[in-house]
């Protein structure tokens, strides 16, 4: 793909993303600017590996054949100068058959950690990952600026899935519908064949998800949907079913809730936790309940997509692509054992369902 390093296409996208346009402009007519932009992008992604590797669903209705377990874009991949673990992590994964991998422009910091990590893997292997990124902005011009730097630190001139990152209250749906929000750039960036579909994510309350889903039919929901959820704030309720009635691709994350919902998790001292982002709200001095295994099982015995976990070693990553090759669905009865199981320790593994937000 010489083209992605073409320093034509790249001052052309540049100057593009300079420009501004109107609410209407962005939303129902393709931009003016369309010749600076490339007019096709390639064909979907295609890993070798997926077909054998493990089962594959369809990503909702974008013809993407998405295997179970994908890689997250955080733990090991959003540690500073970690490049040594990240980087074989990420070549890893694909080795393994992994062809969904998740990013965003806010994980690791300002330096982006985590889009440097995976843009030294799509270097020379863009076209067997379908690339997932995010923008935490709510105005169009800020959303512009974070495509731009995703796209270099990514080394690609294009993402396949492009988000509005943590959807939690209505005050955000507001925002990014509003006029100069940051719809205006996802659609745009649609428009303009940077970004290939457009998604929303959340892990907060159900409500201004459903929300954004009713005001544009977005291609994909990424959510938190672990054998907790029941307890609180549920998104099986809901939001779920819109989803599904929607053909969304739905991508479930926080599966283990940052390790607190299983039984191997050793809890820090409670003085830690309060200083770190997962204990803000929430303490506790147990472990957890449930294996791994049991945690993903619960999850992809949903009607999503794919999910979205994490990994500090390769090990993990090995360890869940097993799972996810070996897996079978849970029996109704089974998926309630695992919720009951789950409510001693629900809100230490929903902690990001109890921040105060606007």
């Amino acid at each position: 793909m010489s083209e992605m390093h073409s320093t034509t296409g790249k001052h052309g996208r540049r100057e593009f993303l300079k420009a501004g346009g109107a609410v209407t402009a962005a939303l129902l007519a393709p931009s003016a600017l369309a010749a600076e932009a490339p007019k096709t992008m390639p064909g979907l992604p295609s890993n070798p590996v997926t077909p054998t590797a493990m089962p594959t669903r369809n990503l909702g209705k974008t013809g993407y054949k998405v295997g179970i377990f994908s890689l997250g874009g955080q733990a090991a991949l959003e540690h500073a100068n970690n490049f040594d673990a990240a980087v074989p992590l990420i070549e890893r994964a694909l080795d393994l058959g992994v062809n969904y991998i998740d990013t965003s422009s806010i994980y690791g910091g300002p330096e982006r950690w985590s889009e440097q990590y995976v843009g030294k893997v799509m270097a020379h292997r863009r076209n067997e990952a379908f690339l997932a990124t995010k923008t935490r902005e709510r105005t169009r011009d800020d959303s512009m600026r974070m495509i731009e730097k995703s796209l270099q630190l990514l080394q690609t001139d294009h993402v396949d899935l492009w988000q509005l990152h943590d959807i939690g209250t209505m005050t955000d749906v507001n925002a990014v519908f509003a006029k100069g929000g940051a719809m205006e750039a996802l659609v745009e960036m649609q428009q303009q064949k940077v970004v290939r579909y457009l998604g929303l994510t959340g892990h907060y309350r159900p409500d201004a998800l459903m929300e954004g889903i009713r005001r544009y039919p977005f291609d994909t929901v990424l959510m938190a949907m672990n054998a907790a959820d029941p307890h609180h704030f549920s998104f099986n309720e809901g939001l779920l079913p819109l989803a599904v009635e929607r053909q969304m691709g739905i991508i479930g994350m926080k599966i283990p809730g940052r390790s607190r919902l299983l039984s191997t998790w050793t809890p820090p001292p409670i003085e830690e936790q309060k200083h770190s982002w997962e204990g803000m709200t929430i303490q506790t001095d147990r472990s957890g309940t449930l294996t791994m295994k049991e945690a993903m099982y619960y999850t992809l015995s949903r009607p999503v997509s794919t999910v979205i976990i994490g990994c500090d070693t390769i090990a993990q990553l090995e360890e869940n692509v097993h799972l996810a090759r070996e897996f079978t669905p849970l029996s109704d009865s089974q998926a309630q054992q695992l919720v009951a199981r789950a409510e001693p320790v629900a809100k230490p593994s929903l902690f990001f369902r109890f921040y105060d937000r606007p």
